[in-house]
């Protein structure tokens, strides 16, 4: 069993309070769930133009795990209202 970690670094430039960081948030994890994965911030919670979002998945194939997580850090780079500052990819 494999399990994938993608951590992704995200800088909102069009976010001018917590209210719209968490707006666009919002929209970029709805996205990413169609995916059938889990979603969650992680860091920065308290800063309106950055954070930090966490997504996992599983799969007995490390290949497969890897694809997914591919594609929808792909699918996070699209995103209009959001920048991808840094990225990581971990397998446990």
């Amino acid at each position: 069993m494999i399990i994938g970690l993608l951590s992704v670094e995200i800088f909102l430039p069009f976010s001018h309070s917590l209210k719209e960081k968490r707006r666009i948030l919002k929209s970029l994890k709805d996205r990413i769930r169609r995916h059938n994965v889990a979603v969650a911030e992680l860091d920065y919670q308290d800063k309106w133009q950055r954070a930090v979002i966490g997504v996992v998945t599983i799969n007995s194939q490390k290949a497969v795990v890897e694809t997914m997580l591919n594609k929808i850090l792909s699918e996070a780079e699209t995103h209009g209202e959001s920048q991808i500052l840094n990225h990581g990819i971990q397998f446990f």
